[in-house]
């Protein structure tokens, strides 16, 4: 992928990594447009970084269109679209409760990029040179005990990635899937401080590092999300499960 010169278009990106990752293709020449539910804080950013800014809720589908439609009308040589969409919640499935937070998940973290997705598919096959960029997760390949339909989401995305790149490998559009470590956000309150993840700023450098550098990947993979996403491919896959579930703080919750 061309990290300069494009139109990029990021849901959930008023804080985080999709912040993180839309002030660095901002600053590496890219018009970036950004998206969230909280009308308030893209004003905000709007006025700080000069980002064109639009309400978008990715758990509701009327909200994706009419977000889809105005985006598309105000920049239409749109060409990258990054489905950022996701949220975290720690499960007990030894009772009934989890259910609430599992469907919400489903919604925001598969249903969102699927909607996220198809309302921005003709656009981009229309664009010569175009790319949907999914985020998954180390978990995808590594489950947390604590968090088993997130596990189960981020890796439903792999699957969905690996997919829709052959649909689309006779289109103009390339998909590429972006693979976090744990890193230093607020997906589960108190992540930012944990020692085990990644600092926001050396994620968001490499990962922009990675998409120059490597422009036909179909994974972009940081080297700390490596050691989840290669345990079977290295044979220590079970022992890879056991260490995670000892380091994690919130796998003992």
């Amino acid at each position: 992928m061309d990290t300069r010169g494009n139109t990029v278009f990021i849901p959930g990106a008023t804080s985080g990594i999709g912040l993180a990752l839309a002030l660095r293709l901002q600053a590496a020449g890219n018009t970036v447009v950004i998206g969230g539910r909280r009308t308030d804080v893209l004003a905000q950013l709007r006025a700080e970084h000069r980002f064109d800014t639009v309400r978008i809720d990715t758990a509701d589908p009327e909200s994706i269109r009419q977000a889809a439609d105005e985006v598309i009308a105000a920049h239409p040589d749109l060409n990258v679209l990054i489905a950022m969409a996701g949220i975290m919640r720690i499960e007990d499935w030894r009772n009934a409760d989890f259910v609430a937070d599992a469907e919400q998940m489903v919604a925001t973290n598969l249903l969102g990029p699927i909607r996220l997705i198809a309302a921005f598919t003709a656009q981009l096959q229309a664009r010569p040179d175009a790319a949907i960029i999914t985020v998954s997760s180390g978990l995808a390949h590594t489950p947390l005990a604590v968090t088993p339909t997130y596990n189960a989401t981020k890796a439903a995305i792999h699957q969905l990635s690996e997919s829709i790149r052959l649909q689309l490998s006779d289109t103009s559009v390339r998909v590429i899937e972006l693979v976090p470590p744990a890193v230093a956000t607020e997906l589960l309150p108190g992540q930012s401080e944990s020692p085990f993840a990644m600092p926001l700023d050396d994620f968001a450098d490499e990962t922009l590092a990675l998409l120059r550098d490597q422009p036909d990947a179909h994974e972009i993979l940081v080297e700390n999300v490596k050691f989840l996403r290669f345990g079977e491919v290295r044979g220590d896959y079970a022992q890879t499960v056991v260490t995670l579930n000892r380091l994690d703080p919130h796998a003992a919750a």
